[in-house]
This record gives C-alpha cells, sequence and structure tokens, in this order.
C-alpha cells in the first residue's frame, strides 16, 4: 500500500490490508452496443492503447494494493482464461527449443504481475447479482470489492474502501457524474450564452466500485439467473438504509459503445488518460 493511501485512510480503515480482499470483477456480458469492437471478444477483453479494458481496471487497483481478483465469467470465457494463461509469453523475450518440451526460458521480468486471479464460470446469460452469488466460495474475509468489467475511472478505491469502513453499514457505491453525449445549451431568451459540448450529468449515477461486507452475499443474494445486482438487492439495501454514497467528481467513463471504445483509445493514445495512475 502506497504512503498516500495509508494516510487516505482513518485509523481503523488503515489497518485493514488491501492485499486480503478479493476484487470482484464481472466479466459475463455480450457487449452487443459495442459490436464493432467486440464480436469476436468477450467486451472485458476489447482494447484500449493494445491491452484489455479489464487489464486497465486490474491496474488501477493494483495501485492502491488490491491484489486478489475473482472474475465471474460468461461469455467466450474462454478467451479471457486464455488472455491470462500466456500473460508472459504476450510480453516477455524468451527462447523456445523445439526439440525439447518446448518450455519457454524466460530472460526478462516483463508480465510478471503481484496478482492472483481466480477464473469462475458463472454461466453465460446470468444476471450480475447471480454471478456475484456464484462466487460467494471464493470471497474469504469480511468484505470484498466487486465492478464491472467494462468502466474505467480515475477512482482512488483506497478512498472507496475508506469511507466504507468508517461509515459501518454493509455497502457502498461509487456515485458519478458522466459527461451527458449531448451538447448542453445556456440561453437567454433566443441568445445562447453558453454552449458546453459535454457537461456533466447533474446528479450522481451509480459508476460500480462497490463495496460489501461479506454479509451481503447471503442476506441480498440468491442463485436465481435472473438476479440483478442494480435492482432488488442494492434497492433493498438502500431501503435498509445500508448503502453508503462515495462521491467521485473526477473521470469515470463507461465502454458501453463504439464510440465510447473510439474516444478513450484517443486519451490513451494522447497520453492524457485520467485513468493511468499507475506508473508503468
Amino acid at each position: 500500500m502506497t504512503t498516500e493511501t495509508t494516510r487516505a485512510l482513518s485509523t481503523d480503515a488503515a489497518s485493514v490490508d488491501p492485499r486480503d480482499i478479493p476484487v470482484v470483477i464481472l466479466c459475463g456480458g455480450m457487449g452487443t452496443r459495442l459490436r464493432e469492437a467486440s464480436e469476436k471478444l468477450p467486451k472485458p477483453l476489447v482494447d484500449i492503447g493494445g491491452k484489455p479494458v479489464l487489464w486497465h481496471i486490474m491496474k488501477t487497483y493494483e495501485h492502491y494494493g488490491f491484489r486478489k481478483f475473482v472474475l465471474c465469467l460468461g461469455y467466450k470465457s474462454d478467451l479471457i482464461k486464455n488472455y491470462f494463461l500466456a500473460y508472459r509469453q504476450q510480453v516477455a523475450d524468451f527462447t523456445l527449443k523445439l526439440a525439447d518440451d518446448h518450455t519457454p526460458q524466460f530472460h526478462n521480468t516483463a508480465g510478471d504481475e503481484d496478482w492472483e486471479v481466480t477464473f469462475v464460470e458463472t454461466g453465460l446469460l446470468t444476471g450480475t447479482g447471480a454471478r456475484l452469488r456464484r462466487v460467494a466460495q471464493y470471497l474469504t474475509g469480511p468484505r470484498f470489492m466487486i465492478t464491472y468489467g467494462d468502466g474505467v475511472g480515475a477512482i482512488n478505491v483506497a478512498d472507496v474502501l475508506g469511507d466504507h469502513i468508517r461509515s459501518g453499514r454493509i455497502g457502498t457505491v461509487t456515485g458519478v457524474r458522466p459527461s451527458s453525449r449531448y451538447g448542453e445549451l445556456v440561453t437567454e431568451g433566443n441568445a445562447v450564452t453558453q454552449f458546453a459540448e459535454k457537461p456533466p450529468a447533474t446528479g450522481w449515477v451509480s459508476g460500480g466500485y462497490f463495496v460489501f461486507e461479506r454479509e451481503f452475499v447471503d442476506k441480498y443474494l440468491d442463485d436465481d439467473p435472473s438476479t440483478m445486482l442494480e435492482r432488488h438487492p442494492l434497492q433493498q439495501l438502500a431501503r435498509d438504509n445500508q448503502l453508503t454514497l462515495h462521491t467521485h467528481e473526477g473521470f469515470w467513463m463507461g465502454m458501453d459503445t463504439f464510440r465510447d471504445w473510439t474516444e478513450l483509445n484517443q486519451l490513451w493514445d494522447a497520453g492524457t488518460a485520467p485513468w493511468r495512475v499507475w506508473a508503468d
């Protein structure tokens, strides 16, 4: 954990080691609205700057000390598994002797990540809540993080954890203000006094990046394949006054459409990606 992260947490929260907290990432969706980029790939493998959006999400968590990941798999799960099984070979230098057992001899540490990744088959058409319920056996410890496999943000996930612990509630959700897709006009009579190309939303919307106490899984979820995390489970949690809001005013963007994918790649290629909080 970085010094900055430790300072961000209260005394109680600072005693929690993020290395021990599982991070669940929902990776089962088909990405039908991103068909131009994802027709042959599961959505979490669609690339930003040559790396899957899933990788970007994991690097964000790693920057703040998290290292245990649980991937809820569904659509084209074999491709996600194969990506990580061949992770080192994709970036490292190695020698392969084709006369023996074909075991690569690696010459550098490129591709080494301090990650422990658990791959869980949660069904092809399973709802987000049911996917979470189906990884329950891998959620060791008193709490866990969870996010979607298609959104990036300059989000201090250690602060999200700190707010959660200080609140004493069962769940915490990160609220964001995504930019509108349409220009907003401020007018006086028939005169336009201000033109905002992409103004932020006026209210908070869920950006994912949740924290839950382990009891959430048993009390609010079931294995019904149609169970959506965003419907009854979170609605009931809010009615029970057990859901905390962590506000994030900075950059956040879901990769829902080809237009989103293009914009995220443009930011990365220009070297101005706000979510790139980690060092190379």
